[in-house]
Formats: C-alpha cells, sequence, structure tokens
C-alpha cells in the first residue's frame, strides 16, 4: 500500500531539503527522495551544491589558497618555510570530508524535523484521487502518494557536442574536484564562476592554465569597473584568459588532449593540455522524472515552466531552483523552497529577484547584488556612483591584501540604493550588507550614517556610500 504525505520533495538539493524542512516545521507530513549517493553507495543528500558543487569547491580554493599564501607571502609575515610542498591526495580527502560532513549534516536534519527520506529516483506515475503518485527506485523501491509535489532536481553540466564527458581528460565541474594530481597544462573553456574557480585552484598549485571564452567581453554580467578591476588581477596572478575565440575541434589522445580555436583576431590556434575543463553552462535536470505521466510542462531548455510563485501549471504541483526559470545558484533555490513551503502552509511565502547576491569565490574574490552601471545607463536610470578602493582601508592593508574596490549606485532623486558591487578581499561576506540595505530600500546615506566598527573590511561600504555624496574620509 502506498505511503501518504502532505508534501513529496524530488530533490534534496539547497532548494529540495530546504523546502523539506520548511513544509516539516509548518505541520506537513514531508517526503523527501533523492539518489545522490556517496563513494560508498550510501546516501549523499545535498545536490550538486554539496557534492560537487559549491562546497567542494570551496574547499579546494581555501586549501590552494592557503599553499599560495605559504609560498608567496609567509616571507612577508616573517614566517619561514623551507620544502614546501602541496599532498593533492590528502587535499582532495579532506574536500570529500566536508561534503560528508554536509551530507550527514542534511540526513541529522531531515531526523530531526521528522523528514521522511527515500535514497532512489523519484518519478511521477500518475494523478490519483488526493494528489499525486510517485515511483521511489533504488535499492528499496517504494510507490508514495503526496498532496503537493515540489519538483527540485536541479542542473546538469552542459557539454560540448564535439567533446562528451569523460570525467577523466575532458572534465565537467564533477570530474574537476576529482583531479588527483597537479596537471602540467590545463585547458578550460567558459570564464564564468565554475571557470575562473577551478583554474585558480589549480593555477595556485602550478599548473599552466589557460581559459578560453566565446564572449569578447569579461565577465559580462558584472559591473564593467568592477569585471575589468578583476581581470587585471587574474592577469597579474598569470592567468591567461583569452576572449572572443571560437572553439573548434577537440581531440583526445594518450597524453591528453588537444583544442582548436580561432582568436579575437580571426587566427587559428591549438593549444595541447593534460586536463580539459568544460564550465559552458548548466541545463535543468528532468532526467527519470516522467513528466508526461502527469503532463507537466517543460520550456524549450528543458525547464519546468513555472509562474512567479513556483507554481506549474498542474494544481498541487511546484518547481524550484535550477530546474525553473531564474538564476541557477544554490541560494535562490532555498529561497524559492522556503517561499514555496510556506505558500502551500497558506502563508505569504517572499523571493526578490532584484535582491538575489552572486559571488564568485576568486582572489580577489567578486560580490555584487541588484544593477550595474551599465544596465542603469541602457534603462536611462538616473544615478550616483560613489567608490572606495581596498588601498585605503586599514585591515585589507593589515591582512595584505588591498586589491579591488567597494562601489555603490544610488538613485540621483531618492538615493535608494540601486547596486553594489565589489572586487576583493571577503566580498562574499560583506555583499550581504548591501543585500539587507536594500531589502530594506536603504540609501546610500543611511549606510553612510551607520557605525562600521575599526578596523574592518566593511569599513570600505561605509565610505563608498559616502562617497556617492563625495564625502568620502579616507581617500
Amino acid at each position: 500500500m502506498s505511503q501518504q504525505f502532505d508534501v513529496i520533495v524530488i530533490g534534496a538539493g539547497p532548494g529540495g531539503y530546504i523546502a523539506a524542512i520548511r513544509a516539516a516545521q509548518l505541520g506537513k507530513k514531508v517526503a523527501c527522495i533523492d539518489e545522490w549517493k556517496n563513494a560508498k553507495g550510501g546516501a549523499a543528500p545535498g545536490g550538486t551544491c554539496t557534492n560537487v558543487g559549491c562546497i567542494p569547491s570551496k574547499a579546494l580554493l581555501q586549501s590552494s589558497e592557503h599553499f599560495e599564501q605559504a609560498q608567496n607571502h609567509f616571507g612577508e609575515h616573517g614566517i619561514s618555510l623551507s620544502n614546501l610542498k602541496m599532498d593533492v591526495g590528502q587535499m582532495v580527502a579532506r574536500k570529500d570530508e566536508v561534503v560528508k560532513q554536509n551530507n550527514d549534516g542534511i540526513l541529522y536534519l531531515f531526523k530531526k524535523n521528522k523528514v521522511s527520506f527515500f535514497h532512489g529516483r523519484g518519478s511521477f506515475v500518475k494523478a490519483v484521487d488526493g494528489g499525486y503518485e510517485i515511483q521511489v527506485t533504488g535499492d528499496k523501491p517504494e510507490t508514495l502518494v503526496g498532496q503537493h509535489v515540489i519538483v527540485a532536481t536541479g542542473s546538469t553540466a552542459r557539454a560540448l557536442p564535439q567533446a562528451p564527458f569523460d570525467e577523466e581528460t575532458i572534465l565537467s565541474n564533477d570530474g574537476a574536484l576529482r583531479i588527483g594530481s597537479v596537471p602540467k597544462k590545463l585547458v578550460l573553456i567558459g570564464s564564468g564562476v565554475i571557470g575562473l574557480e577551478m583554474g585558480s585552484v589549480w593555477h595556485r598549485l602550478g599548473a599552466e592554465v589557460t581559459i578560453l571564452e566565446g564572449l569578447p567581453t569579461f565577465l559580462g554580467a558584472v559591473d564593467e569597473q568592477i569585471a575589468k578591476e578583476a581581470k587585471k588581477a587574474f592577469d597579474k596572478q598569470g592567468l591567461r584568459i583569452e576572449l572572443g575565440v571560437k572553439v573548434g575541434e577537440i581531440k583526445k589522445g594518450k597524453k591528453g588532449v588537444s583544442v582548436a580555436y580561432t582568436d579575437a583576431k580571426g587566427a587559428e590556434q591549438k593549444i595541447d593540455a593534460d586536463k580539459l575543463i568544460v564550465s559552458i553552462g548548466r541545463v535543468p535536470n528532468t532526467q527519470g522524472l516522467n513528466p508526461e505521466a502527469v503532463g507537466l510542462p517543460l520550456d524549450e531548455r528543458g525547464a519546468i515552466v513555472v509562474d512567479a510563485d513556483c507554481r506549474t501549471s498542474l494544481p498541487n504541483v511546484w518547481a524550484v531552483g535550477d530546474v525553473v526559470r531564474g538564476p541557477m545558484l544554490a541560494h535562490k533555490a532555498e529561497e524559492e523552497g522556503v517561499a514555496v513551503a510556506e505558500r502551500i502552509a497558506g502563508q505569504h511565502g517572499h523571493v526578490n529577484f532584484n535582491t538575489i547576491p552572486w559571488v564568485i569565490y576568486t582572489s580577489p574574490e567578486i560580490a555584487w547584488v541588484g544593477r550595474t552601471e551599465q544596465a542603469l545607463k541602457a534603462e536611462g536610470v538616473a544615478y550616483k556612483a560613489g567608490s572606495f578602493p581596498f588601498m585605503a582601508n586599514g585591515r585589507a592593508r593589515a591582512l595584505g591584501d588591498t586589491t579591488g574596490m567597494v562601489k555603490i549606485l544610488a538613485d540621483a532623486k531618492t538615493d535608494e540604493v540601486l547596486g553594489v558591487h565589489i572586487v576583493g578581499p571577503m566580498a562574499s561576506e560583506l555583499i550581504s550588507e548591501a543585500v539587507l540595505a536594500m531589502e530594506f530600500r536603504a540609501s546610500s546615506e543611511d549606510i553612510a550614517r551607520t557605525c562600521h566598527a575599526h578596523p574592518t573590511l566593511s569599513e570600505a561600504t561605509k565610505e563608498a556610500a559616502l562617497a556617492v555624496e563625495k564625502r568620502a574620509l579616507n581617500f
């Protein structure tokens, strides 16, 4: 006999597991289905983010940054080292342990909140009285019925047609996180978040890294001034980034891979490498979901069609995260998951797409929220801009990391903050103040009049706000 639930969540990534927990907190009987497996075949909830995305990449970035600091900057602090070396195997093992801790943490949260977890693939079977029948295929097949269904199946890496992933030589984000030794030469296609972060990891450890980008501009979604500042920093580090290229034939051989491409000047080029990482975006994942069984429509991208509240065209079927429209960000999925759970419970869930922050965890870090200066110009919005460099910030000097700036854009008439853009140390943490300010529709004056502890990096945000009215105090 089928087990009955108020809410069934398919997928335990950031959108799914958070939706399940919030629905349970609101008194619903909840099931969550997820098929991710660890190396031993056990359950590994957390989706792409926890298993092959946000969490493991940050672990590798931290390890490689420690190595780079020890190699190039410890001497500035009077710390002497000899015979410095990197044990890549230990670095990867630590990364795996960090992932496991997060997997186990989610399983604990399910137990704590009385969410029934099913390890396997969830798929639609049919609509039935009282909701929808969902089949769980795995080691222990189950049939569930849910009054409400939340689809949170995430996304998968997009491959090049001429270069399918083998995760040994031609790598997606998954294989890129499992490289067992430092490649002598590494090529990445795509200079987005994954390309820059993975390129940074292996460049710090000694790989010769080349990043090929098809677009003529670097980080086109980022504020132009911030992108230029970041590009200068990456160039100085020795990351080779080629823009405006057209990738051609890719040949895999016994010793690695060869990539033919046309550069921005139209010249034919070829580059050989030990490994190739392809990071050209992601596509919604509906594999095995069987949406046609209940008439659940997909759009031309393969994403599930939803309205502004994450409702599909089917009654009581919802979808969140990477499998629907909008930015493919873990925290966006979490916000949608919470909002849907609250809507199911009769509350008014809230997601403000205008205040979703973006972060690239390179060194320097890049973070932003709201509109860019080029977007405001294109929209004809009158604005004021203020910026403050980290080279004039006392804490940044003490850290030995003065690259970059904070930039604030505010409405010319109302002074409401329209966008905040940061490149520099701990930008990922600093951006939260800007998100909160914009959520409460604060003015640049509000930030400028708020006391910030000294010495802190956050003082650069205050100084940028002061600079909007041309009254910065320390620059």
